[in-house]
């Protein structure tokens, strides 16, 4: 009986064998192979320079609107068209919303679809008390040690200034276009976009404006941040997570802390957060992710190659060592973040109500309606008010393709401009003004030429924030590039 048993083991595990090795084997890397191009001599220095007094104009986003700093955004227009003179001249320009800029490079072919490229303006506070800790102090802007300093330098001024630089190249030197080049610069991303993104995607729907693609933020060139990658991996973002904030609140007497019932409010929610927490939404592997393990595995070492090549038997093998990490467990699932809770004013007043604020970043193939059902049947507490709060939602975006010719583009340019470098498609985790050019019709990308490695990721919304200056004139040869390319 055992050795019959032992047999069959042995039938299956060779019979797993074959296919095993069979796709491990035909597992190749499919990258992209174009020379090097030749390009322009950029003036890096002068361009780090532009980008430092850029910086210097707090053009901060805080959640009460009423907050804004409008003189800081007169005070960088000011400054963008007296260091560009070629693009105020040569573009069409308009102002959209109270300080969202748009303009317009007019193709000589109007018969195709144009190119829309996205940045903004606004930066997020400097988190109070952590003044003392930056290097250079947030707003000085200034050029040290090979770093542009500042709050954003990398979100998203540097590409901001990157593609204002290329165009100002292009046309001194008397490039014309054929297709229509659309800059749309944003002046409130950081709190969702309503004022900027949102008007300006309504702007152009009115025109019937369907762009060839749309470029943005979202992703980067990264080093030393996919295990077993060796060498630099520039993630294109092909779709980004869906955005809900949720609040839980429990409603009680109050009263004095000396005489407290069985269950306060604030014990309540919190036994409502713990078992939030303790039932996250399923994960699975997307479509996304699967795109993503067909092209980086293969420069994996063998063990990894073996198991990304053969997902329909390591799927959940491969599920359980992403989730491991912070990072892969939120390209996986729809995350759950509490981040705000509330409740008495006083240490010895019970609250009339406790509050908790959730986020949620939504997996592709979830939604905010699924969401909503999710936390009220793992809160199961008809005790807890749960409702969605806050003006900034949105459901996942969706996917735009990587066999087309706005990707082709994308990569072509990034092979061609970082020589070596692999390509590959991503899940943007965070939310960006792209979302709001969804109305239009043409395909997403978020990617911005900038390097990201371990030590950058803190830097990003935290201390520190930089960006280098061979970096940011590698970013404007590519953005220079790029539109060349789209002409073709």
């Amino acid at each position: 009986m055992f050795k019959r048993l032992l047999v069959g083991v042995l039938l299956v595990l060779v019979v797993l064998a074959i296919p095993v090795a069979v796709r491990t084997a035909r597992f190749h890397p499919a990258q992209l192979e174009v020379p090097p191009a030749q390009h322009a001599a950029v003036d890096a220095a002068a361009a780090a320079a532009h980008l430092a007094k850029a910086v210097r104009f707090a053009t901060i986003s805080n959640q009460d609107r009423k907050l804004t700093d409008t003189a800081a955004f007169d005070g960088l227009h000011q400054f963008l068209e007296a260091t560009y003179p070629n693009v105020y001249r040569a573009l069409p320009h308009e102002s959209v919303g109270p300080a969202a800029l748009l303009f317009t490079w007019k193709g000589s072919d109007p018969s195709l679809e144009p190119l829309l490229l996205l940045a903004h303006q606004d930066v997020v506070p400097v988190e109070k008390g952590s003044e003392s800790k930056w290097t250079v102090p947030p707003f000085a802007g200034e050029v040290q040690d090979g770093f542009v300093w500042g709050r954003g330098a990398i979100d998203d001024k540097g590409a901001l200034i990157a593609t204002l630089e290329a165009v100002e190249a292009m046309v001194k030197r008397g490039f014309q276009p054929k297709r229509t080049v659309l800059l749309a610069l944003g002046a409130d991303e950081e709190i969702g976009g309503r004022d900027g993104a949102v008007k300006i995607s309504e702007l152009l729907k009115s025109r019937n404006v369907k762009p060839f693609m749309v470029l943005d933020e979202g992703q980067a060139i990264t080093h030393d941040l996919i295990p077993g990658v060796p060498g630099d991996v520039a993630l294109v973002g092909i779709a980004e997570k869906g955005y809900l904030t949720v609040e839980l609140a429990v409603h009680a007497e109050g009263g004095h802390s000396s005489m407290p019932p069985r269950e306060t409010a604030v014990g309540i929610l919190s036994n409502a957060l713990a078992r939030l927490e303790a039932h996250p939404m399923p994960a699975r592997i997307t479509d996304i992710s699967r795109k993503q393990f067909e092209l980086l595995g293969p420069h994996m070492p063998l063990p990894q190659q073996v198991a990304l090549a053969n997902l329909w038997l390591t799927e959940s093998l491969v599920m359980r060592a992403q989730m491991a990490k912070p990072a892969g467990n939120a390209m996986m699932r729809t995350t759950t973040a509490p981040t705000m809770l509330e409740g008495s004013s006083k240490e010895n007043v019970l609250p009339i109500t406790a509050r908790a604020v959730v986020n949620f970043r939504i997996l592709p193939g979830d939604s905010i309606e699924g969401v909503l059902a999710h936390v009220r049947e793992a809160v199961a507490d008809a005790r807890v008010d749960v409702n969605a709060v806050g003006d900034t939602r949105s459901e996942p975006s969706p996917e735009a393709p990587v066999d087309g010719p706005g990707y082709r583009a994308i990569e072509k340019t990034i092979r061609e401009m970082y020589p070596g470098t692999i390509v590959a498609p991503s899940l943007v985790l965070g939310a960006t003004d792209s979302r709001h050019s969804q109305i239009l019709g043409g395909p997403i990308y978020r990617f911005g030429p900038l390097h990201v490695g371990p030590t950058d990721l803190p830097r990003i919304h935290g201390t520190d924030e930089r960006v280098g200056v061979k970096d940011l004139g590698d970013a404007i040869a590519f953005y220079e590039r790029l539109i060349e390319n789209v002409d073709h």
